[in-house]
């Protein structure tokens, strides 16, 4: 690709750290433009957005709160006027309160709002808004960001299960109603090993966690990432699939 004019053009949303940051980096080396998106971690995402542009590409740097609709229209309208185009949505946003399922009590209506806004509205929103431009693109996709915890109910919530299983299912929804101009997937990871995990669990959590796992250990960003990217650009025939990596624990 010769010129900026000629690049195509990504969001990742929640792309300061973890497997955001992974996936922004991935799809820029790919010779994608991308737009970085965050809400809170301001210098995370700072970095991200140079270790972007250390590839030779664009960067964009948007804060925006996905549950936040006209924020998310807004976002949009600035990656147009940046770019000029969008050819690849990732919704990695998401939030969580670590909350065992047996205390009912302790997930709070507030809690279930705030996680239900994140988790399956932002995605909804951001698609949404980024469908006029997607639509320009000989070879849109959109990939969720899910977990297995939509399918098997076990999870840091019960509203973090119910919000993937959600995310699932709307993953589907999108497929057939956006088909055939955009493609929409979702991955669905076990745990992550990033700093939201661990702000949570101990290392010795951690392994004792995925000791019984066909293969034991926690992905990485890096492994997510590359399911990510697969179901980007690695294929065109793939749409309405929520690809499960979480070292065979589901099996």
């Amino acid at each position: 690709m010769d010129s900026a004019i000629d690049r195509p053009a990504a969001l990742v949303t929640g792309a300061a750290t973890g497997v955001g940051r992974a996936v922004a980096i991935r799809l820029a080396e790919a010779g994608y433009d991308v737009a970085v998106n965050y809400s809170r971690s301001e210098e995370e995402a700072k970095e991200t957005l140079a270790l972007v542009q250390g590839t030779g590409v664009r960067g964009l740097l948007l804060k925006c709160d996905v549950s936040d609709d006209a924020g998310v229209r807004g976002m949009a309208a600035e990656i147009e006027r940046t770019f000029g185009r969008l050819d690849i949505l990732i919704n990695n946003a998401a939030t969580t309160f670590f909350i065992e399922h047996k205390h009912l009590e302790e997930l709070t209506e507030e809690k279930w709002d705030r996680i239900l806004d994140v988790n399956l509205k932002g995605p909804f929103f951001v698609t949404r808004a980024c469908v006029p431009l997607l639509k320009k693109s000989p070879q849109a996709a959109v990939v969720n960001v899910s977990s297995v915890a939509g399918f098997v109910g076990w999870g840091s919530s019960i509203a973090y299960c119910a919000s993937k299983g959600g995310l699932n299912t709307m993953t589907k929804s999108l497929a057939r109603a956006l088909a055939p101009e955009i493609r929409v997937n979702a991955v669905c990871p076990g745990p992550i090993d990033t700093r939201w995990l661990r702000k949570w669990m101990s290392d010795e959590k951690i392994e004792s966690m995925v000791a019984e796992y066909p293969i034991p250990r926690a992905a990485q960003p890096e492994d997510i990432a590359d399911t990510v990217c697969y179901l980007a650009i690695g294929t065109t025939l793939t749409t309405g699939q929520c690809l499960i990596v979480d070292g065979g624990r589901t099996m």
